[in-house]
């Protein structure tokens, strides 16, 4: 793909598979090939990788995290299940936000928490409602644990942070989604991934191993989950898609 941008003129070309689009640079349409560009630049440039969270790094995209908050504040979740820890500043931030809440906790579930993170973590102001789970996400043992850790009647939301691998999600997806209260979300992010092949630090394989492929999958089989972007609460613009490293990641469990 070849993008034009031509400021004197005030307009985008988009030439694609032997065709050319133009639009006026101030458009909806320049915005979204330019911010698509900017995506799969900022991710080979690690542009997720200079941002924290009260003082905890957080690798994630401040669109996707914002995004994130909405839901969370209009779902107010009983319990928030992320796979995945790393640094743990995307615990931390779903901590901070059950705190203002005043409602949730926070259970994260990694293959290997390091030492100098959980103690980061424990230590931090708001480790009170974090539980921390080592062991693969997808081990009977560790989905049995979180499994028990569900109370009658509580509001769940689920975020698979993990390993990307197209199986390694579809099998996270099949220990999790049951968890998933009607009307809350399954999260399969970094669906980006298949946008990703051709840039410097991507995989050529990412066009078909990748999260974004397993939840479309795993909705097409379970016909209680449908891809559904949560509706943006408040948007005085004409745009509607979101800038993010998770397309095709919200799975909404339909509501009975």
């Amino acid at each position: 793909m070849k993008l034009i941008l031509d400021t004197d003129n005030g307009t985008l070309s988009v030439e694609e598979s032997e065709q050319v689009q133009q639009f006026p640079l101030y458009s909806k349409e320049a915005f979204e090939a330019i911010s698509r560009q900017w995506v799969r630049v900022g991710w080979n440039q690690k542009y997720q990788y200079g941002f924290s969270w009260m003082g905890r790094p957080i690798i994630q995209l401040p669109e996707d995290m914002l995004r994130i908050q909405e839901v969370i504040f209009a779902l107010q979740p009983d319990l928030i299940i992320e796979t995945g820890v790393a640094h743990g500043g995307s615990l931390i931030f779903y901590s901070s936000l059950c705190k203002a809440m005043e409602k949730g906790r926070v259970v994260g579930i990694d293959i290997e928490i390091r030492p100098h993170n959980r103690s980061a973590i424990e230590a931090h102001p708001l480790s009170d409602r974090i539980t921390l789970i080592e062991g693969s996400s997808t081990a009977p043992e560790v989905v049995e644990q979180v499994h028990s850790l569900v109370k009658p009647g509580e509001t769940v939301l689920v975020i698979l942070d993990s390993n990307h691998s197209y199986q390694h999600v579809m099998d996270e997806l099949t220990a999790y989604a049951p968890l998933v209260t009607p009307g809350s979300y399954i999260v399969a992010t970094d669906g980006i991934m298949f946008d990703l092949a051709d840039v410097p630090r991507g995989h050529d394989d990412w066009r078909q191993d990748n999260p974004a492929r397993a939840a479309l999958d795993f909705a097409a089989s379970h016909a209680e989950f449908t891809i559904e972007q949560p509706a943006w609460p408040f948007n005085e613009s004409e745009l509607c898609s979101n800038i993010t490293h998770w397309p095709h990641a919200w799975l909404k469990r339909r509501s009975e």
